[in-house]
């Protein structure tokens, strides 16, 4: 049959007969359009969106997170999330550097292990540049340099391999995770709060006022955000077949109605429609469709949206200012309501909304994954609560393994590191953490403050050197 195929398609020593070039040029795309919404997207998403003084500070944890999440990830932690079982909930920890192992199939799809590492490793960066985003404005980043890599090992490898690899229990069970509503935002909004109480708060006066430096910047990474999305769900069923599609419409649809949701309800309550509010919309949206994507019809995707537009504004806005205890942590970028509400919201509506002919399309069963409503309208209601079970099994999880690894993770850290800058550093930012400034725009990289200063000061002693000037010559006058 090969001599009868197309040249271009014809297996050959660098395209097996098992690889689908299609296949593996999408996920390479859609891994990077994953890599793209965290450098650059949340690097000038949250450099914009708090103080100046803390722009480079805020930017360059998200730098720093990627390069070491990825260094450690094809060191070991990849093989400990997908590799070899070492118990129901982790992997035997192993290296993913070498031709033969990164040549071989990957566990899942038709391409090499090496595109699988490379896609697999953009989500775990991401999840981290998440919990980031509860810790911006006081983290000393001696402990954040300690922290990326103690919580990638001993915390995203546990509910990585529990629910996407193939041996871990949650994922034999039959837990509906489409695309890390429970791995990457459920966990990154439980361990970031956790973190935040552990680390303290910014300074008092940081916390009643901290605008944004700059919203047009936020935007901007907020776009990337939103449209990268495209390759955060559309790679996960890792073929381009109509489940890929489908997961990429659905995505779009669900976070334009979160996001039209919380501004409509920004004016009913507070007159005025808030651009902040509108990327906190969006973000909602788009972390609940994530467990759903591809196995939801499009009218669940437009329900979704109005819910994860109005439940998470809700807790921010009316539950958050009248609770002690979330008042008392400092979450800085609200990660608790942007993902740990909303992956939740995902997560048990995916239970209810999942269609068995599109659960079969991305795990191969018919009758092992039913939402609830299929469930109850087929005669299979056994089945549904089953699925919504295993959905809130999945929760308790990932709740409390978060709660308790990241836990000891800061209290080890603790022991070494200040998880805290000191106050007096806080009060300067990110002069005092990094000896630079984000805006450093006037002549050759001067400051605009000492800038100014020196134009000051030269204007001064123009006018003092033309008075005595003056003086000289009405001396010479009288003499």
């Amino acid at each position: 049959m090969a001599a009868t195929l197309p040249s271009n398609i014809m297996p050959s020593p660098s395209s097996p007969d098992w690889l689908n070039k299609a296949d593996n040029a999408w996920q390479l795309v859609a891994a990077t359009l994953v890599g793209l919404q965290s450098v650059p997207g949340l690097i000038i998403l949250y450099g914009g969106a708090v103080k100046k003084k803390w722009a480079v500070n805020s930017a360059f944890m998200c730098l720093y997170a990627f390069a070491c999440v990825f260094f450690c990830w094809i060191v070991w932690g990849y093989r400990m999330s997908f590799g070899d079982k070492l118990a129901p909930f982790w992997g035997k920890a192993a290296v993913a550097l070498d031709e033969k192992y990164l040549f071989d199939p990957a566990f899942s799809g038709m391409f090499p292990n090496a595109t699988m590492v490379y896609f697999q490793g953009v989500f775990a960066a991401i999840t981290l540049i998440l919990i980031a985003g509860a810790l911006l404005g006081r983290m000393n980043f001696y402990a954040w340099m300690a922290f990326v890599p103690l919580w990638l090992t001993f915390s995203y490898t546990f509910t990585a391999f529990s629910i996407w690899s193939p041996n871990g229990f949650l994922f034999k069970l039959g837990i509906i995770d489409y695309s890390g509503g429970y791995v990457i935002h459920l966990s990154s909004g439980v361990a970031g709060f956790t973190a935040a109480y552990w680390v303290g708060p910014r300074l008092n006066k940081d916390r009643e006022r901290f605008p944004p430096n700059n919203i047009l910047l936020m935007l901007a990474g907020a776009g990337l955000l939103w449209m990268g999305w495209t390759g955060f769900n559309g790679g996960d069923p890792y073929s381009v077949g109509l489940d890929s599609s489908l997961a990429v419409l659905n995505t779009h649809a669900c976070t334009a109605t979160s996001l039209l949701t919380w501004v409509i309800l920004d004016v009913i309550f507070f007159r005025k429609p808030s651009v902040i509010g509108a990327v906190q919309g969006m973000i909602t949206g788009l972390v609940c469709i994530t467990p759903a994507a591809g196995v939801v019809q499009g009218w669940a995707a437009i329900l979704m949206g109005m819910l994860s537009g109005s439940i998470p504004w809700f807790t921010m806005m009316v539950v958050h200012k009248r609770s002690k205890l979330l008042q008392k942590v400092d979450d800085t970028m609200a990660v608790l309501h942007t993902h740990a509400i909303a992956g939740t919201l995902g997560g048990v509506l995916s239970g209810l909304f999942a269609v068995p002919k599109l659960n079969f399309l991305f795990y191969g069963s018919y009758n092992k994954y039913v939402g609830l409503f299929y469930g109850l309208k087929m005669g299979m209601s056994k089945t549904g609560f089953r699925q919504i079970w295993i959905q809130l099994v999945g929760i308790f999880f990932v709740v409390t393994l978060n709660v308790i690894s990241t836990s000891l993770i800061c209290l080890l850290i603790r022991m070494f590191i200040p998880l805290r800058m000191s106050e007096e550093d806080m009060e300067i930012g990110d002069e005092a953490a990094h000896g630079e400034e984000a805006y450093a725009i006037w002549g050759q990289g001067d400051k605009l403050e000492n800038a100014s200063s020196k134009y000051a000061s030269s204007m001064y002693d123009d006018v003092e050197a033309a008075t005595n000037k003056k003086k000289r010559s009405g001396q010479v006058e009288m003499m």
